[in-house]
């Protein structure tokens, strides 16, 4: 009990490492005027520094799963020890507990659970984030005459194509612990799935909360904005 809590602890530090604020301050970003530091770097600094972000946050879900489950232990500590890494990014403690959206690491504990314990049917997750992906990807490559170098940074818009990414990615760690449930998957980790798609709502949902609301016209628009495309206000970008 004692080892499987220090874990879950330790899973929860890991993912508090502040990797991409460390690759922003190495790139000049100034990051009280930065939102999302995986697409600014993308954008701002190079693809390279932007990709090797995301596959940082990749491993950050990744190494907790596989030590878990080289210990043995039971599937629910083995999950919630992803969980914990996925909550450690979005509330670092390292960070005073204002960290990322969590949507990378979140997808690498899913993949990496599912592949761990061969429960291929939670790959299903999979088919919104491509479907997604796949609109956003074309919708960047053909909506404009700009050089291909700056249709591939993949800009912010309210466009609804644009906008539906976020949406596929809600929906995605939405469908993984309901195909983890009818596919029969143990118990522990059809709840900690439900937990990450939990958290993953809450920081949608809080980040940045307090300042819409000194400003908001309507509060249940700004929630309902939060929860379906990750941003305050459709019409600008997301700070």
């Amino acid at each position: 009990m004692l080892a499987s809590v220090a874990l879950i602890g330790c899973s929860y530090l890991f993912g508090s490492l502040p990797s991409t604020v460390a690759l922003a301050r190495i790139s000049g970003l100034d990051l009280p005027q930065e939102g999302d530091l995986h697409a600014v770097l993308w954008r701002k600094v190079s693809k390279i520094r932007g990709s090797l972000a995301i596959a940082i946050d990749f491993y950050k879900g990744i190494i907790p799963i596989l030590i878990a489950f080289g210990f043995n232990l039971t599937p629910i500590v083995v999950a919630s020890s992803g969980v914990a890494a996925v909550a450690g990014q979005m509330w670092p403690v390292f960070c005073n507990f204002d960290g990322e959206k969590g949507n990378s690491i979140g997808v690498a504990v899913i993949i990496t659970l599912a592949l761990t314990y061969r429960a291929w049917p939670i790959l299903f997750f999979l088919i919104p984030l491509v479907v997604g992906a796949a609109m956003r990807f074309f919708f960047s490559l053909f909506s404009s005459d700009e050089p291909l170098s700056e249709r591939l940074k993949f800009r912010e818009s309210s466009d609804p194509i644009v906008l539906g990414f976020p949406v596929s990615m809600i929906l995605g760690f939405a469908v993984a612990p309901l195909a983890s449930w009818c596919s029969g998957q143990p118990l522990g980790i059809t709840l900690s799935l439900l937990a990450l798609f939990v958290v993953i709502v809450v920081r949608r949902l809080t980040a940045g909360l307090k300042a819409d609301l000194e400003m908001a016209s309507s509060v249940i628009k700004i929630l309902i904005n939060r929860f379906l495309f990750d941003r305050s206000y459709l019409g600008r970008d997301k700070n």
